[in-house]
């Protein structure tokens, strides 16, 4: 059953089963009751993709050995190495032999094998025994280089897309984890983990199919339960939705009690004045936030203790929510001239107060893991209201707009610089200044969406694929319109183009029409203007009309 007990057991397992063998443990000498079996088959060999590779009898009795002593370790279990358990690891190591050796002969007669069987072999005879937790733990350990059986699983598939981990850090796409949380998820069930990789490699397709540089790791969580309930494995999905709860829990008391002792530090403390007038005690935990977001896989020059001192400067008591938050971010921006990696951090500190503008997200509340979600139901309430204050186009909102909402990828703003997002927000991103305080109707991502849209809006046949095509373009910076086409696409100004070259008569009525007039609303929409006045008389020139030059 999955509980809190078994989460907090399983934590430990993960940490003892992924130390380094060289770290200050426990060791046994688990084969050394292998080591005088005359009778017994030594190794076998097998050749796998076209590599021997030689499996031993003392390196299998200790890899498993050592995953039984980290389960017993887990479990506070002091009679790790007793006759009992150097019999169970006997008799395991025995069975495992038997496979391996029956593999052996069937590769000998033509059955090809790879890699991963190896590992599945393991496995199943594991399973078989109804060693659950060893299988665990075995999993887990081979994972670690220098473990003997490190590398079976077999994976050769890759994908630039690159994962956001909860600590802002940025690592590859590693389909092995996804799997080894897979089938921890069937063993804790007592279930044969066999479907793992299918389902691991189901995920990084259907990961790949989105488009996304950066995907959240809570993104990441949130398909491999949907694929295990698209492939009928319920139970499965409900033990693996019970194990991040518990752990979402165990996180989430983490929080309160770093939260607790930073609050015990009175000199963090300032208050902070809201626009109502109400005042009330600002601890610099959303600012905390702000600076993991805002550090995501860029290698700066100051830790983050530095970072938050550095942003902190020019804090006074009493200041108003809007000078804190021009403050900070004028000091992200000063942080520039030290690192070149700061004009991103920067730039993602000026976004954050974006998105609590345009979405009505928070960065404590929320997190980033579920800016996506605010991006979709924030896109088809923004549209609306730029309809309704007549600065959106209402053919628009014939899209089918779940659809694209869906397509919005917020992890897209990590390849913006500050210049990129201040001049976004100063000029280009549509206002909403029919209330009190102004806002603005869209973010960056949800500005591309709408420029993509009013491009198309008059596509006959699957107008969104078209849509969705353009939006990726844009998102990835390969592509982008020029100014005109993205101050004015899905508005009710929909002047796209960029030049503009006219000609004006010799008469009065072209130079005032054409010259100045129309010359003046073209101005207005934007758009470079050239004119030819060629055809207009020099001065001096004879003019019938009035008899004079």
């Amino acid at each position: 059953m999955i509980n809190k007990e078994f989460v907090e057991r399983d934590l430990q397992l993960k940490h003892l089963a992924t130390r380094s063998l060289a770290d200050d443990q426990p060791r046994y000498n688990w084969a050394d009751d292998h080591q005088d079996e005359d009778d017994a088959q030594d190794s076998v060999e097998l050749d796998l993709d076209g590599e021997r590779l030689v499996f031993n009898r003392r390196d299998l009795a200790d890899e498993l050995g050592q995953a039984l002593t980290d389960v017993l370790r887990s479990q506070d279990r002091e009679d790790i190495y007793s006759k009992e358990n150097r019999l169970l690891v006997a008799s395991l190591v025995e069975a495992v032999m038997e496979e391996l050796t029956n593999q052996s002969e069937q590769i000998q007669s033509g059955v090809p094998a790879g890699r991963e069987d190896v590992s599945r072999s393991i496995e199943r005879v594991l399973v078989n025994r109804d060693a659950y937790e060893i299988a665990r733990s075995f999993i887990q350990r081979h994972q670690r280089k220098d473990s003997p059986f490190h590398g079976l699983n077999g994976y050769v598939r890759s994908t630039k897309t690159k994962l956001i981990r909860r600590n802002g850090h940025v690592v590859p796409w590693n389909p092995a984890k996804i799997e080894i949380a897979v089938s921890k998820a069937f063993l804790s069930l007592e279930l044969d983990p066999a479907p793992s990789k299918s389902i691991a490699e189901e995920v990084t397709r259907t990961v790949e199919d989105i488009h996304q540089e950066f995907v959240h790791i809570e993104k990441l969580q949130d398909k491999v339960q949907e694929t295990l309930m698209r492939l009928g494995y319920y139970k499965v999905a409900e033990a693996y939705i019970l194990y991040r709860a518990h752990r979402a829990d165990m996180r989430d008391y983490q929080i309160e009690e770093e939260a607790r002792i930073a609050d015990d530090q009175q000199d963090s403390l300032i208050i902070v004045k809201q626009a109502d007038g109400e005042s009330f005690f600002w601890d610099g935990s959303e600012l905390r936030k702000r600076i993991e977001f805002a550090a995501i896989g860029l290698d700066l020059c100051l830790n983050r203790d530095q970072i938050e001192k550095e942003l902190r400067r020019s804090f006074y008591s009493e200041m108003r929510v809007e000078d804190l938050r021009k403050t900070v971010i004028l000091n992200a921006k000063s942080l520039i001239e030290k690192d070149a990696d700061f004009s991103k951090f920067a730039g993602r500190i000026l976004l954050s107060y974006v998105y609590e503008e345009v979405l009505g997200w928070s960065i404590v509340t929320h997190g980033i893991e579920r800016l996506a979600e605010f991006h979709a139901r924030a896109f088809k309430e923004k549209l609306r209201r730029g309809v309704e204050i007549k600065r959106i186009h209402p053919r628009l909102l014939e899209f089918d707009l779940d659809r694209l909402a869906q397509e919005i990828d917020p992890v897209a703003d990590l390849a913006f610089d500050y210049l990129g997002v201040q001049t976004l927000y100063d000029r280009y991103l549509i206002v909403d200044k029919k209330q009190k305080t102004q806002v603005r109707l869209e973010t960056p991502q949800l500005f591309w969406m709408r420029v993509a849209m009013g491009l198309f809006v008059g596509e006959k046949t699957d107008p969104e694929s078209r849509v969705i095509s353009l939006y990726r373009l844009y998102k990835s910076r390969r592509f982008c319109s020029s100014t005109p086409t993205l101050f004015n696409s899905g508005t009710l100004h929909s002047q796209l183009s960029s030049c503009y070259l006219y000609q004006v008569g010799d008469s009065i009525e072209s130079i005032m029409s054409r010259g100045i007039s129309e010359n003046a609303y073209l101005s207005k929409w934007a758009g470079g203007l050239g004119g030819s006045w060629t055809a207009v008389r020099g001065t001096g020139s004879y003019i019938q009309g009035t008899n004079g030059e």
